[in-house]
């Protein structure tokens, strides 16, 4: 049967763990401020986790990756060490060398969507020397992983460029949605973003990116003019200012 250590067993390693459990494997959980629940062997320590598995996935935090790597590597000799933590590609390329003078095969796993709901089958790209093989436990057991021919760091790149993107729009969607509760239309800026997202289309991109660049110097001032108007409905301008910052590099 296929063994798997999980290190780390909140809310995406719980749901991970659990969904391979599910689907026939064998898996030892270690977690300090979680116990294991719905069929995970419970482990006492990174290291007896590891012990005897095929594969092991880190799935604690980007600040916990090197102590649980270091703490479990001596019993994973004869395991994949894949990280999924969300860290950056310089702190992947630091893990696959402590694999390396180890003797485990690493893999840098990003987890390309959020996990509720999906669990097991949320997206992943996985890439390093243990890439293939991670893909080779987990896709018959559920899970959706492409593999990318590349470094370790390259995956963990990828869903970070992505992170811009995508927190950045959600965290400007948020300030712009509380100033507008401050302001007294809120409900008419929130229809109004989502008539926006909903009529985006193939060349969103290229007309943002073009227009951007074009209006800079005018979309600064404007974006000025936004941060002091916040100011004055006592919401923090961060987003605001961010673009204002931006659009006036740019502009020079």
């Amino acid at each position: 049967m296929t063994v798997i250590a999980v290190l780390g067993l909140g809310e995406a390693g719980g749901a991970i763990a659990r969904d391979l459990v599910a689907a026939g494997a064998v898996v030892r959980g270690y977690d300090p401020a979680v116990p294991a629940s719905g069929g995970i062997v419970q482990a006492g320590s990174e290291a007896d986790a590891a012990a005897g598995a095929g594969l092991v996935l880190s799935v604690n935090s980007a600040h916990d990756a090197v102590p649980a790597l270091k703490a479990g590597i001596g019993a994973a000799r004869n395991a994949v060490w894949a990280d999924l933590n969300t860290g950056s590609p310089g702190l992947k390329r630091e893990l696959d060398a402590l694999a390396r003078r180890g003797g485990v095969r690493f893999a840098d796993v990003a987890i390309m969507a959020p996990v509720p709901g999906r669990g097991l089958r949320t997206p992943m790209l996985a890439c390093a020397e243990g890439a293939g093989d991670v893909a080779a436990v987990l896709t018959p057991l559920g899970a959706g992983i492409e593999v990318m021919d590349a470094e370790a760091g390259a995956a963990a790149g990828r869903k970070l460029l992505r992170s811009v993107f995508f927190k950045g729009l959600a965290g400007s969607v948020v300030e712009a949605l509380e100033a507008a509760r401050a302001a007294g239309c809120e409900d008419w800026l929130r229809a109004n973003i989502v008539a926006e997202l909903a009529a985006a289309g193939e060349h969103t991109v290229d007309r943002l990116v073009s227009g951007t660049y074009r209006h800079a110097a005018r979309r600064a001032a404007e974006m000025e003019a936004a941060a002091a108007m916040l100011d004055e409905l006592d919401v923090p301008p961060a987003m605001a200012t961010a673009s204002r910052d931006l659009l006036r590099r740019l502009s020079g």
